[in-house]
């Protein structure tokens, strides 16, 4: 009995020491303005930045923090995102009219809806790409005023503003020709439908359908993003 009430004892001692353990502690290092800084709690402006964390007590890395997206990165992510859907949907359209052209639709109007979806998509993505560029066409304006009043006024033009010149000027391309590539997809769609619509007709009458009718039309491809 002696022993097992000493044991009882030690329960709230063992349990206060594990309680007094401290939690292991880390630094954060970062690179600001070409310099590598290190400490064990982030300032305000490292918060989005990319970081290592490091075990104070092992020396060794035990994780990593990417920097957080820039709007204007994020906006490509989502446009790189839409183009993504808009394939998709083209691939999957063509692998439904292969398999099924006769036993699913009964008409031409019930074809042409199975299209209906990638027109929208692409329609859509003109719509937010020529958006996108009158956005980067104004603020480059913007930028670009501002930088000539600091030329004009005898003062050198700040790195980051020019930096941020040449960031949305090359966001402005890259916009400009995904704009032209979704156009191309829209006439290119056109061409598919009809090239569609004479196969089935074809194979509705019971006649092979025209090699010409079956070609794939081109795609147009979206240019890589720099």
């Amino acid at each position: 009995m002696a022993s097992w009430a000493a044991g009882l004892l030690l329960v709230p001692l063992v349990a206060a020491a594990q309680q007094k353990v401290p939690a292991a502690k880390k630094l954060y290092c970062w690179n600001q303005d070409g310099q590598r800084i290190c400490a064990d709690a982030l300032p305000p402006e490292a918060v989005t930045a990319e970081r290592e964390e490091i075990s104070v007590a092992s020396g060794l890395r035990t994780g990593q923090v990417q920097r957080a997206l820039t709007p204007e990165e994020r906006a490509a992510q989502a446009e790189e995102e839409a183009r993504r859907r808009t394939e998709a949907a083209a691939e999957e359209t063509r692998r439904r009219t292969d398999q099924a052209m006769l036993t699913s639709f009964q008409n031409e109007d019930e074809l042409r809806r199975v299209f209906a979806e990638r027109v929208t998509l692409v329609e859509n993505s003109i719509k937010t790409a020529r958006y996108n560029i009158t956005s980067l066409r104004e603020g480059l304006v913007t930028l670009l005023r501002t930088a000539g009043e600091h030329e004009l006024g005898g003062r050198k033009v700040p790195d980051k503003l020019a930096g941020d010149i040449r960031e949305r000027h090359a966001q402005l391309l890259y916009n400009q020709a995904l704009q032209r590539s979704f156009e191309r997809q829209r006439a290119a769609l056109d061409v598919e439908i009809e090239q569609t619509l004479q196969r089935y007709r074809a194979l509705k009458s019971g006649q092979a359908p025209d090699a010409g009718a079956t070609a794939a039309a081109p795609a147009g491809g979206v240019p890589p993003r720099q």
